[in-house]
């Protein structure tokens, strides 16, 4: 399991993402997409009916976060992960169509490590809990997309050195099962 920091940006390129390793810390920075339950949700139906996603999918990352509005001189409130797994079910598709990233909490299922190692995608987990610390890293933020939805409206966030650590990579390797064999020996 390597633990050196590394930045990258977005859009992820395949040569980055290929090399990228389960346990690996990484500080993000570039352009990233929030997006939750109700947003990934639209993204299918929109999909299914022959249109377009809001946004260039190829190699960008999605932050599976719903911001609280800013407090006054903020650009963003607190902004911390949410569980990934709610987003599973449309996961797949997504990645086929060249989403690169996802950031979130929590295990993925078999079906998102499939398509991850297929399409050659990466899965980052941010630390439950540090909402206001994750904030920070955010320098802009603006409402591209379903703005009804509220907090799960998807936002544009550009954010510096976002900290991350790599869960699951496109060699097929978890971080959390690794993990659990670690401590059980």
């Amino acid at each position: 399991m390597k633990t050196d920091l590394r930045r990258i940006t977005t859009p992820l390129a395949d040569d980055v993402a290929g090399s990228l390793k389960a346990g690996e810390k990484v500080l993000l920075s570039g352009f990233i997409y929030t997006a939750r339950d109700a947003a990934h949700k639209r993204f299918i139906e929109t999909l299914d009916a022959g249109g377009e996603m809001p946004f260039d999918i190829k190699g960008q990352v999605i932050y599976y976060c719903g911001p609280a509005p800013a407090p006054p001189g903020k650009v963003i409130g607190s902004c911390g992960p949410t569980t990934s797994s709610r987003m599973d079910v449309y996961a797949p598709r997504l990645v086929s169509l060249g989403l690169k990233g996802m950031i979130g909490k929590g295990k993925r299922s078999e079906g998102v490590k499939g398509a991850l190692k297929e399409f050659r995608g990466v899965y980052f987990g941010a630390t439950g809990g540090a909402g206001a610390l994750l904030a920070r890293t955010v320098v802009a933020a603006k409402v591209i997309a379903y703005e009804d939805l509220g907090p799960e409206a998807v936002v544009r966030l550009e954010v510096r050195d976002m900290p991350l650590f790599v869960i699951n990579d496109v060699h097929g390797n978890d971080l959390y099962e690794e993990g659990m064999k670690s401590y059980r020996k």
